[in-house]
């Protein structure tokens, strides 16, 4: 294929195309202000894009609190999935969270998404629980998952 995803921190200069893939996955998509403040206000996020080419085709945010991290949206482009690439951000995602002292890491995942809750748990997440009408457009319970880092 010769296509190469680059994985990177996210910068400011990337919100456009970040909100291109946001409003491309979720029904409820966040803002562009709430994507400026992780950058620029959270202490504790950490945000990672894949770039095909230059241009951003997906995302992963990260909170890491002390010794444990949260994934707070995870999202690859639908043009550019089923090609792995969700799976580099996530190992690149979970091996920034260990080297910044997490040894544990969660995320939620609506319960009607397959596809990701096998990703998940090929990279080692286990379920854990039932967040009930986690998902404020449809009232959708979330999965609860978590992975050891250590």
């Amino acid at each position: 294929m010769g296509e190469e995803i680059v994985i990177r921190f996210m910068k400011e200069e990337d919100l456009d195309e970040v909100l291109e893939v946001e409003h491309d996955c979720f029904p409820s998509p966040w803002s562009r202000s709430a994507f400026l403040n992780e950058l620029t206000t959270n202490q504790f996020a950490y945000y990672l894009v894949a770039s095909l080419e230059g241009k951003v085709i997906g995302y992963c945010g990260v909170w890491v609190i002390v010794d444990e991290a949260h994934i707070t949206n995870v999202a690859i482009h639908s043009s550019c999935r089923r090609r792995g690439i969700g799976e580099q951000l996530l190992l690149g995602s979970m091996n920034m969270a260990k080297t910044l002292g997490a040894n544990k890491l969660t995320l939620e995942v609506r319960v009607s998404n397959e596809a990701a809750q096998k990703l998940y748990e090929k990279l080692g997440f286990v379920a854990g629980g039932i967040r009930k009408n986690y998902y404020t457009d449809n009232q959708e319970d979330a999965q609860i998952m978590w992975v050891n880092l250590s």
